[in-house]
C-alpha cells in the first residue's frame, strides 16, 4: 500500500477523532459490554490513532495487535501510546499501557497484508478493527478479508472509510470537476490492485452480509473549517497533486482551483459495524 507520513497522521488525528459516528461508536462498545477483556487486531495501524480512539470502548482490560507494513510507523506508535497512556512499560517488543481504568496490552506486527492476510490477521481475535483503510484496497482483497474475518468469527468495525461526497468553501467553479478526476486517481493501484476508492463501504457492507454478518453504518464526515487551517491546506495539496497527475482537468482550471485559501470543507467518510449472526 501506498505510504503515509507519521507527520500526516498526526495532522489528521482530531479530525479523524471527532469524526467518528457516536451512534455506532455506541453499538460496538454495547456489543462488547458484559466482557471483562477482548482481543483486537488493528490493521494499517499507522501510529496508533485507532488504538486511542477505540480503547474507551471496550471492556477494561484489552490486548492489541497492530499490523503495518511499515516498521518506522509501528516504531512510532510504540513511541505516541507511551506518551498517550497515564502509564507505559515496556515488556520487550510489547507496550502494557493504563489508561484510565483500562489496561491495555499491545504487540506490533509488520506484516504486508497483500502479500499474505492470514500470516497478517494471525491467531482470532474478538475484533478486527482499522481505519482509513479500506477506500485503497481492491475489490479483491476486500473479498478475501471479509471471508478471513469470518472464519474468525470476529467482530469486524472500521472508521473513516472515505465515500466520495466532497464540498469545498469557497466554492469554486472547477470543485466537481477536481472531486471527479481526485476519485479516478484514488481508484488506481495503492498496493493492493485496483482500488475501490468511495465504493469501498458499499463493497465492505456486501461483502459482510455474504458471510452472513449483521451490518450497520453511518456516517462519519470530516467538517472541517478555520481551526483546522493545516490540514485544509494539507487536503488541497494533495488534491491537486493527485489530479495534476491524472491530467482530466484543464490545467489554468486546477491553478485557480489551488489558489484560493480553504476555509472549510466537508470530506464524507462511512463507518461501518459488522456482528456475526
Amino acid at each position: 500500500m501506498s505510504g503515509f507520513s507519521s507527520a500526516w497522521l498526526s495532522l489528521r488525528e482530531a479530525a479523524d477523532h471527532r469524526s467518528r459516528n457516536a451512534a455506532l461508536a455506541e453499538a460496538l462498545a454495547g456489543h462488547f459490554n458484559l466482557r471483562d477483556s477482548v482481543t483486537i487486531t488493528d490493521i494499517g495501524c499507522g501510529t496508533g490513532s485507532n488504538l486511542r480512539a477505540t480503547a474507551a470502548l471496550l471492556p477494561a482490560r484489552q490486548s492489541w495487535t497492530l499490523v503495518d507494513y511499515d516498521p518506522a510507523l509501528l516504531s512510532t506508535a510504540k513511541d505516541e501510546l507511551g506518551n498517550w497512556a497515564d502509564e507505559a512499560r515496556i515488556e520487550g517488543e510489547n507496550l502494557q499501557l493504563i489508561k484510565g481504568l483500562a489496561k491495555i496490552q499491545v504487540s506490533f506486527r509488520k506484516a504486508d497484508l497483500a502479500a499474505d492476510l492470514d500470516a497478517g490477521l494471525g491467531a482470532p481475535s474478538d475484533l478486527i478493527t482499522a481505519a482509513a483503510f479500506f477506500d485503497l484496497a481492491s475489490k479483491a482483497f476486500i473479498r478475501e478479508f471479509a471471508q478471513a474475518v469470518a472464519a474468525r468469527r470476529a467482530v469486524f468495525y472500521t472508521v473513516l472509510t472515505y465515500n466520495g461526497r466532497c464540498s469545498w468553501q469557497p466554492r469554486h467553479p472547477a470543485d466537481n470537476a477536481v472531486t471527479a478526476a481526485f476519485q479516478r486517481h484514488q481508484m488506481t493501484d495503492k498496493g493492493f490492485g485496483i482500488s475501490v476508492g468511495p465504493t469501498a463501504p458499499l463493497y465492505l457492507s456486501d461483502q459482510f452480509k455474504l458471510a452472513d454478518y449483521s451490518v450497520q453504518e453511518a456516517d462519519s464526515p470530516w467538517n472541517l473549517g478555520p481551526r483546522d487551517e493545516m490540514l485544509l491546506a494539507e487536503v488541497q495539496a494533495g488534491h491537486l497533486k493527485a489530479v495534476s497527475e491524472v491530467g482530466a482537468v484543464e490545467p489554468s482550471a486546477l491553478d485557480s482551483w489551488a489558489s484560493r485559501k480553504l476555509t472549510g470543507a466537508v470530506i464524507g467518510h462511512t463507518d461501518t459495524l459488522a456482528i456475526p449472526t
